[in-house]
C-alpha cells in the first residue's frame, strides 16, 4: 500500500485492520484532546475578552459565539469522531456548522483565529486530507479577507495579519500531512502485523493437521506391522487346525497352542501400542534376540526354516532404530507367509557396521515384477520408516527368482570402544 492512498481517508477511518475504532491513538486518548480542544477555546475566548479592539459589545458577542463551539463539540463533533459507521453526512455537518461559527467571529475579532488550533486537528480526523485542507485554506483567507474589508487596518497591520494566516495554514497542513503519513504508515503496520498473526494460526492449525495426519499414518504402520499381522496369522493357524481335526490331531493341538501364542503376544502388542511404548518383543531384550524371536515364530507357523545370522560387533542402538529394524522384519517374513508361500526357506540377515545398521530378509519364493502396481502398502511403510530414521530400503525382486528386502540406516560412531562380540555368528 502506498503512502499516498491513505493520504486521502478520512482520519476517522484510519483504524485498524478488523475495522476496531480502538486502533486509532486519537479515539484511544479523546480525553485528552477533548481536555486540549477545552483549553483552546477557553484561552481564545479570554484572549477575545481582553483584546483592545474592536469595542466591548463587539467582543462580547464574538466571545459569546465562540462559546457556542463547546456545545456543539460535545454534541456533534465528538460522536462523529467515535462513529463507527464511517458516515461522512455527521463529520461535514460538524466542520460545516463550526466554520459558520468561526468564520463571523474571526472577521470581527481577529483574535479569534486562535480556534484554529482546535479546529484544524478535528478537520483532519473528520475528513479527507484534500478537504481538510481546502478547509484550512477558507479558515484563513476568508477571516483575513472579510476582517480586512471590515476594519481597514493600516498596511503593516494588514501584513503582520496575512503573515500570521499564512504561517497558520502552513503549520497545520504541514502538522496534518506529516501525522496522516505516520497513520497511514501505523496502518501499514498493524495490517501486516495482522497478517502476520493470520499467517501464524494458519501455519499453527496446518502443524496440528500435519502432526495429527503423521500420527495417523504411524498409527496406520503400528497396527499394520503388529496386530494386523497377529490376527492374519491367526487365522492361518485356525484354518489350518479345522483341517487337521480329522487327521492329525497332535498337529491340531500343536497349531492351537501357537494360536494361544501368537494371541498372548498381539496383546502384548497392543498394549503396548496403547500405551506408546516399544515394541513389546524389544521389551528387556536385544535386536539380535528379538529377531530369533521372529523367526523362531516364522518357522513355527510355516514349518519353513527361518535362520537368523548376525554380523558386525552387536550394540546397544538407540530405540528409534531398532523399532524399525523389528518392524521391517516383521514385515517381510509377514509377506513372505502371504506371497511366497508358508513352505518358502527365508534367510535373515543383520549386520552391525561402525556406522550402519543393514537388515535384510530373502526368501526363495516365486517373486513378482517390480514394475506392476501392488496393493496394500506394507513395502511403502518399511520404507517410510527407514526415511523417517534418515535411512532407506531397496526390494529387489523377479519372477520366479525370490525377494529380498533390505533396510540400512545410518548409525552414530560409537564414543567408546564396544564390550567384546563374536564378529559373526549364526542363530536359529
Amino acid at each position: 500500500m502506498s503512502a499516498d492512498v491513505p493520504l486521502e481517508e478520512p482520519a476517522r477511518r484510519l483504524t485498524g485492520a478488523d475495522g476496531a475504532r480502538d486502533s486509532d491513538v486519537w479515539v484511544r486518548s479523546l480525553r485528552p484532546w477533548d481536555g486540549y480542544f477545552a483549553v483552546v477555546w477557553v484561552v481564545t475566548l479570554a484572549v477575545v475578552l481582553e483584546a483592545a479592539q474592536p469595542s466591548w459589545p463587539v467582543r462580547a458577542t464574538a466571545a459569546a459565539i465562540v462559546a457556542l463551539n463547546l456545545p456543539w463539540y460535545v454534541l456533534v463533533g465528538r460522536p462523529a469522531v467515535l462513529d463507527d459507521t464511517r458516515a461522512e453526512g455527521p463529520a461535514r455537518c460538524y466542520v460545516v456548522g463550526a466554520m459558520l461559527l468561526f468564520l463571523p467571529t474571526a472577521m470581527l475579532v481577529g483574535e479569534t483565529q486562535l480556534v484554529t488550533f482546535a479546529l484544524a486537528p478535528q478537520c483532519f480526523m473528520l475528513l479527507r486530507l484534500r478537504d481538510a485542507l481546502w478547509v484550512l485554506g477558507i479558515m484563513g483567507a476568508v477571516p483575513f479577507a472579510g476582517w480586512a474589508l471590515l476594519w481597514r487596518p493600516t498596511v503593516g497591520e494588514a501584513g503582520f495579519r496575512f503573515l500570521l494566516a499564512v504561517a497558520t495554514f502552513a503549520f497545520s497542513a504541514f502538522l496534518g500531512q506529516w501525522t496522516m503519513r505516520i497513520i497511514a504508515q501505523s496502518r501499514d503496520r498493524a495490517a501486516l502485523i495482522a497478517e502476520l498473526e493470520a499467517g501464524r494460526e494458519e501455519i499453527a492449525r496446518l502443524s496440528t493437521a500435519h502432526g495429527a495426519l503423521a500420527e495417523r499414518e504411524r498409527m496406520s504402520r503400528e497396527i499394520h506391522d503388529t496386530l494386523a499381522q497377529g490376527f492374519t496369522s491367526l487365522l492361518m493357524l485356525s484354518q489350518a487346525v479345522e483341517s487337521e481335526l480329522d487327521h492329525d490331531l497332535p498337529q491340531a493341538r500343536r497349531h492351537v497352542a501357537l494360536m494361544t501364542r501368537t494371541a498372548r503376544e498381539n496383546l502384548a502388542e497392543a498394549r503396548a501400542l496403547v500405551a506408546d511404548g516399544s515394541p513389546a518383543d524389544l521389551a528387556g531384550t536385544s535386536l539380535p534376540d528379538a529377531l530369533c524371536r521372529l523367526a523362531d515364530r516364522h518357522t513355527a507357523q510355516t514349518g519353513a526354516p527361518a535362520p537368523l545370522t548376525v554380523t558386525g560387533v552387536v550394540r546397544p542402538l538407540p530405540t528409534a532404530y531398532e523399532v524399525v529394524a523389528l518392524r521391517s522384519c516383521q514385515e517381510a517374513l509377514a509377506n513372505t507367509r502371504k506371497h511366497a508361500g508358508p513352505s518358502v526357506p527365508v534367510s535373515v540377515v543383520l549386520e552391525y557396521a561402525p556406522d550402519a545398521l543393514t537388515l535384510s530378509v530373502r526368501d526363495e519364493g516365486c517373486g513378482f515384477d517390480l514394475r506392476k502396481r501392488r496393493e496394500g502398502y506394507g513395502l511403502d511403510g518399511v520404507r517410510a520408516r527407514a526415511e523417517e530414521a534418515g535411512g532407506g530400503a531397496a526390494v529387489r525382486s523377479a519372477p520366479g527368482a525370490g525377494t529380498s528386502v533390505t533396510v540400512t540406516l545410518p548409525l552414530p560412531l560409537p564414543s567408546a570402544a564396544p564390550a567384546p562380540d563374536a564378529s559373526r555368528r549364526s542363530t536359529r
